[in-house]
């Protein structure tokens, strides 16, 4: 008989039931929402706001706060709901492409080239007589250019296997990273730099009902177009043996995730900037409530991260009101060390790698 100490089999972590969560996160985001839009240089009552977004639905006279309320601070909270949605989705659907834990949306340097597209348009003015859409218009072609870079890169190597997209993105963002600084030494306007820097940390505060469809129809259609194939995710974060031995196409998932994120992430980016972390702890943050699995991981992920980079445009414009912080400084602050706990919790897995 052995007087040794017991071993213990791991404990298996409980997860929350899928459709309860749901329902809350919706009702959550959905309250958010609208006490959200109290928030600002200059507070409203919850009650003024509740009245003036139902006027406006049932036909009654605008009241005094309609401009602040319909115009200025819903487009921008939808706006953050849209973008903070998206980029938990990306995120989830690059770290199952590159089937790296540490991978967030801007891997493949979409965000980098949209710097530089972006800072081309404000140092030189290029793209003047596009007007207000001339900064999202140049971010856009420079991600797309950039995701076009990475793609022909990697081809030109071999294919599009996780080791090469991860060196292919990381170089080339190192790369595009220092032309948008060499754009900006060059640039005569003092105020340059500080523009730069300010769309390079995100920023959803040029929000408006036109620059809000988009980006909604984008992400809506890339979430949807992922829970159709999740159980082929599933098994590609299981490995490319895996999936391969499941009937996968390896080679066009890879291709088809690589397509979808590229487009999906450059528009992002073009309409809020580089908006860092979100992408990667909501991910994280679902799996490790409701599971691995991406027909679940995907709509916790979307939920979760629209509500979280909502309060956080609400903390980037109350904490030094009337100035804005930018959203990526903010996301910086608070999502390090709480990336740092949720690694600490329990046993976490990704891809059945602990």
């Amino acid at each position: 008989m052995s007087h040794g100490k017991k071993s213990r089999a791991p404990r298996t972590r409980r997860r929350l039931p899928f459709w309860p969560l749901v329902v809350v996160l919706v009702l959550l985001l959905l309250v958010s929402v609208v006490v959200s839009l109290a928030f600002g240089s200059e507070p409203i009552p919850v009650g003024e706001v509740v009245t003036t977004v139902t006027d406006r639905f049932t036909g009654d006279e605008p009241g005094r706060w309609d401009v602040i309320v319909w115009e200025l601070r819903l487009p921008r909270a939808l706006l953050a709901v849209v973008v903070g949605a998206g980029l938990a989705v990306a995120g989830a659907g690059m770290q199952t492409l590159v089937r790296n834990p540490l991978a967030d949306p801007y891997l493949l340097g979409i965000s980098s080239g949209a710097s530089v597209g972006a800072t081309a348009v404000i140092t030189t003015g290029v793209l003047g007589a596009l007007g207000i859409y001339a900064i999202s218009t140049g971010a856009l072609l420079g991600a797309i250019a950039s995701a076009v870079l990475v793609w022909l890169v990697a081809t030109a190597q071999g294919g599009l296997t996780p080791l090469r997209l991860v060196l292919t993105g990381v170089v080339l963002s190192s790369g595009l990273s220092a032309i948008a600084s060499f754009l900006v030494f060059l640039s005569d306007d003092p105020r340059a730099a500080n523009s730069v820097m300010f769309w390079m940390l995100g920023s959803v505060g040029g929000a408006t009902w036109i620059k809000l469809w988009i980006p909604a129809l984008v992400v809506a259609i890339a979430a949807l177009a992922m829970l159709a194939i999740h159980r082929w995710m599933d098994a590609l974060a299981a490995g490319p043996e895996t999936a391969a031995a499941l009937g996968v196409n390896v080679a066009g998932l890879r291709i088809t995730l690589f397509v979808g994120l590229a487009v999906l992430v450059g528009v992002l980016v073009a309409v809020s900037g580089g908006i860092g972390f979100v992408g990667l702890i909501v991910p994280h943050a679902a799996r490790l409530v409701v599971g691995a699995r991406h027909r679940v991981v995907l709509p916790v992920a979307a939920l979760g991260g629209g509500l979280f980079l909502l309060w956080v445009d609400v903390l980037a414009r109350l904490a030094v009101r009337p100035q804005e912080i930018p959203l990526g400084v903010v996301t910086g602050v608070v999502g390090a060390p709480l990336f740092l706990l949720l690694m600490g919790r329990g046993q976490y897995r990704f891809g059945g790698e602990r």
